[in-house]
This record gives C-alpha cells, structure tokens and sequence, in this order.
C-alpha cells in the first residue's frame, strides 16, 4: 500500500508567514486555539495591522503519496483570507474562525463542514485540503 502524508498550517503575511507549519504549536500541548489566536491578534496590533489589507493569510495543504514502486505524487494548494477580529463562528477548528475567505462573507468557522469542505455538488471545496485532494485525486487517478 502506499504511504500517505498531509501537512498544513495558516500563514499570516504580517508575520512573514508564521505560524506556518507550526501553526498546531501555537496553540500548546493542550491544543488551545483561542489562545493562539489571541496571540496572533497581539502580534498584528503590535505590529499595526488593523487593517483588512494588512491581514492578509493563507492556509496551505500539502499531500504526498509515496507507492511501493518509489514513485511519489505531490500536490499543494492554498485558500487565500483575511484575519477576522474577533473571531466568529464554532465550526470547524484551529484557525477558522478568524479566517475568513477571500470573495466571502463568514468565516470558516461560520461553514459547515460541508461547505468548506466537500466537493460540488454537494459542497464549494474552499478549504485548502479539498482543493489539495481534488489536485492528488487527479494526478492519481
């Protein structure tokens, strides 16, 4: 069987990217989101990003497939948003609900799972993990 890895992570351009990949790690061993970010709320403000233009993020997904054979298929893909203060909404984890999506109106954790995740017809596929398994999907299938 082949083997199989994901890895994703919030970037914030204010913050020259961070959290990044270790956007789990901010949130602490008991994996406390709010309190991350809250800490990504104080960081913009300090560095003066109040501004919608000024917050600018994007979270990335990236997928690998390695076969038995040694071939390797990889893909990512990438949501673009705006951090949100405060946050809105109780779906979703993480960071969604400070996310909010470029060309919509609620945030991530204002979607149901269904929304952001699944695919047409039943869902958009806005999340940076159904845009990733759509391109995977592709390449392997």
């Amino acid at each position: 069987l082949p083997a199989f890895a994901d890895d994703s992570g919030l970037a914030v351009d204010a913050l020259d990217g961070a959290p990044g990949i270790y956007s789990a790690r901010w949130a602490g061993p008991s994996k406390d989101f709010n309190a991350a970010m809250s800490q990504i709320e104080r960081l913009l403000a300090e560095r003066g990003a109040t501004e919608p233009s000024k917050r600018k993020a994007h979270f990335v997904s990236a997928l690998c497939v390695a076969w038995p054979d040694g071939h390797i298929e990889e893909v990512e893909a990438r949501v673009d948003g705006t951090l949100v203060w405060p946050p809105r909404g109780t779906a979703g984890f993480g960071y969604d609900p400070m996310f909010l999506p470029d060309g919509h109106d609620r945030t991530f954790g204002e979607m149901p799972g269904i929304e952001k995740h699944g695919l047409p017809p039943l869902g958009k596929g806005l999340s940076h993990r159904a845009r990733a398994f759509v391109k995977l999907a592709e390449r392997c299938l």
